[in-house]
């Protein structure tokens, strides 16, 4: 699931913890040469058996309808039924699903969209009215669809089908990277009658509905006529569990064979030791700190330079997330597509930055920085940055927030803050966390000149020129932006020995994390 702050866990599922199975030896996986894991050397795929799959859920009020997924065992379950028209690769560039190709015009303010051969699970074909159907539920002003944001740049009562396969879509402005809004997180295709989302779901996904207990767990069967091949798996059952130490405990005991969403304590512990396999997706989880720049002391540039140089950055990879991540450089996306990865990678520099400090008249500075535990690492990120900046002669005062409102608070208010991202493309987060208008901008960075470098991105075709554009966006961000980003975090899943195919190169949200038509049991 695609979120600023990924929800927190926060029901106690089903599953019971079992005694004495912690003390039971682990082992740790490796990655196959294809990216997926692969435990037993030679292995070929297989069908057959069942998957139980244990995320986190949200209780009751739970729902197949695949336009209001939110939570990640929403969105596995989604993408289990359900197809979009594009979706994201392990670099954030979107790659083509329902949709077999587009091309835009010569302005980039018009794309055609051609359809692959693809028939729903009652076997009619997914035709360009199921596809306009699906985009304009999504954008209806009285509801609340996950990908409503994502899909304004379409003119949808000006968009048409120009065939059973095919579909034009008019933009209200040039947008070179529309395949990002093909691929928008919940922008999901579904029948152009349906209705009962609940009882009957119908999609065009490589899995189709047996049973669904909102709260409980989800079956699913093999869909044999999927159109990138059927799954390997017979049956696919996701089970609710909300603690985290439930689905590790369920796993250990041979409850469920894939365990979604593991600390990084629990990784460590279990890794290479015996019994279970510890997958790691990295560069899943942006870690930050935010300045607002539009109010002191980080309208100062001289000051967001200096905490750039504050900052150790192994040292907040090694405390705050033991480990399991990598360094930042204060730039979103490492390793995606666009990120501009030729710039130095900037070190704790106390003296520059104390005397960067000086110029600025902040010698004895004071602030206070806003943190909470509604993510793993916050707060052990805030009290090791705290005792960085003391050695800069910077005063950091750490305040407390609500897990409740803790994300609305933050973006208006305060002056520093804790901050996390899941994956998304570096377009995507430039869009809506970085333009004057942006409805998430947290750092407040708002320049008509960066807008404009946006705009020119937008609408440049040559893919190239387009790099060079962001990369000077990137450039301006990297030297004053109010993003101060130490790190990355790995994504953590454990599943059972007997798992194979589960992709170790997919971050969170990308077309390949949670997708079990890839995966069988040995």
């Amino acid at each position: 699931m695609h979120d600023e702050h990924f929800p927190g866990l926060r029901r106690r599922g089903f599953l019971a913890a079992t005694t004495g199975a912690a003390a039971l030896a682990l082992a740790g996986c490796g990655g196959g040469p294809d990216g997926r894991t692969d435990s037993g050397s030679g292995d070929q795929p297989k069908r057959g058996g069942r998957l139980r799959a244990a995320f986190a859920g949200g209780g009751a009020s739970e729902t197949l309808d695949p336009h209001l997924a939110s939570l990640f065992a929403d969105v596995a379950r989604a993408k289990a039924l359900y197809d979009k028209l594009a979706d994201y690769d392990a670099d954030l560039s979107a790659s083509p699903r329902l949709a077999a190709k587009w091309e835009p015009n010569k302005t980039l303010d018009r794309w055609q969209v051609t359809l692959r051969e693809a028939a729903f699970h009652d076997g009619r074909p997914v035709t360009a009215k199921d596809v306009l159907h699906s985009y304009r539920r999504i954008a209806d002003p009285k509801q609340a669809f996950r990908a409503k944001a994502s899909l304004e740049p379409i003119d949808l009562d000006a968009s048409r089908a120009t065939g059973e396969r095919s579909v034009e879509f008019v933009l209200k402005r040039p947008t070179a990277e529309f395949p990002n809004v093909l691929a928008a997180f919940g922008a999901y295709i579904v029948p152009e009658h349906a209705t009962d989302f609940d009882q009957r779901p119908i999609g065009s996904g490589p899995f189709r509905f047996v049973s669904f207990a909102p709260g409980r767990s989800a079956v699913l069967r093999r869909h044999e006529d999927y159109w990138d091949g059927a799954p390997y798996l017979d049956e696919l059952e996701f089970v609710v569990a909300g603690e985290e130490s439930a689905r590790v405990n369920a796993l250990l005991a041979g409850q469920v064979e894939y365990a979604h969403e593991l600390n990084p304590t629990t990784a460590r512990a279990h890794e290479g030791r015996g019994q279970i396999e510890i997958v790691r997706l990295r560069n899943s989880v942006m870690q930050a700190f935010c300045m607002k720049t539009d109010r002191p002391p980080f309208d100062d540039r001289r000051v967001r330079e200096a905490f750039f140089l504050i900052a150790d950055r192994k040292e907040l990879v090694d405390g705050a997330l033991s480990g399991a991540g990598e360094t930042g450089n204060d730039l979103f996306g490492k390793g995606y597509e666009y990120y501009a990865d030729g710039l130095p990678q900037r070190a704790q520099d106390l003296d520059r930055a104390r005397a960067l400090l000086k110029k600025a008249g902040a010698e004895k500075l004071k602030v206070t920085l806003d943190t909470s535990a509604v993510a793993a690492g916050f707060t052990e990120a805030a009290g090791i940055f705290r005792d960085q900046a003391a050695k800069a002669g910077v005063t950091i005062d750490v305040r407390m927030g609500s897990k409740d409102s803790y994300w609305s608070d933050i973006l208006d208010g305060g002056t520093l803050c804790c901050y996390r991202s899941g994956a998304m493309p570096i377009e995507a987060h430039i869009s809506q966390r970085l333009l004057t208008d942006s409805t998430t901008n947290a750092t407040h960075w708002r320049h008509k000149d960066f807008d404009a470098l946006y705009q020119q991105a937008q609408s440049t075709r040559d893919k190239t020129e387009r790099a060079a554009v962001y990369g000077r966006m990137q450039r301006r961000l990297y030297a004053e932006g109010g993003f101060l980003i130490w790190g990355f975090a790995d994504w953590i899943l454990g599943t059972a020995r007997k798992v194979r195919g589960v992709e170790t190169k997919a971050p969170a949200n990308t077309l390949d994390w949670a997708r079990f038509d890839k995966v069988w049991l040995a």
